[in-house]
């Protein structure tokens, strides 16, 4: 199974791209002997739309591009479900054993994201009620897939 982490914007150079690459490494690392691809990082340039609505539509559209055939695609969203790691480590766990090619997290743009794009998500992740900077965002989720990894593999990382 494929791990996509779609992000409207790029992580420029210093100490959140060396991080986010860190847990990405690690999370791939651990996730092979899981079955697990590489998770493979894809940025989407930010719209220049004047209009809100518009950019919301063209960033919604790039990101719905990367989504493969049958893959569960999860939202990241401030309103969306606060899963402990367990929970989310077993919600792959069941996409991988319901055969999914691939799993897509998406992170928007400052905007959000279309009501359409919002409607395929089969699952909308939230890290808190606070509001998080998109870099971060992308940096917590990776080292989320990174521990969720460790909870499958019964690597002794996450002690909870």
């Amino acid at each position: 199974m494929r791990i996509v982490v779609a992000a409207v914007g790029r992580l420029k150079k210093g100490p959140e791209i060396e991080l986010s690459e860190r847990y990405a490494k690690r999370a791939a690392q651990t996730g092979r002997q899981l079955s697990l691809r590489d998770i493979e990082i894809i940025e989407i340039k930010e719209s220049r739309a004047d209009d809100t609505g518009k950019r919301k539509l063209e960033e919604s559209i790039a990101l719905a591009n990367v989504i493969p055939q049958r893959a569960a695609v999860v939202l990241l969203d401030a309103h969306g479900e606060n899963l402990d790691s367990a929970s989310l480590a077993a919600q792959l766990a069941k996409w991988r054993r319901d055969d999914r090619p691939a799993v897509v997290f998406m992170i928007g743009g400052a905007d959000g994201l279309s009501p359409s794009l919002r409607d395929k998500a089969e699952l909308r992740l939230a890290f808190g009620a606070a509001t998080w900077p998109h870099q971060l965002v992308r940096i917590m989720l990776l080292e989320q897939l990174y521990r969720a990894t460790t909870i499958l593999a019964g690597h002794p990382y996450h002690r909870a």
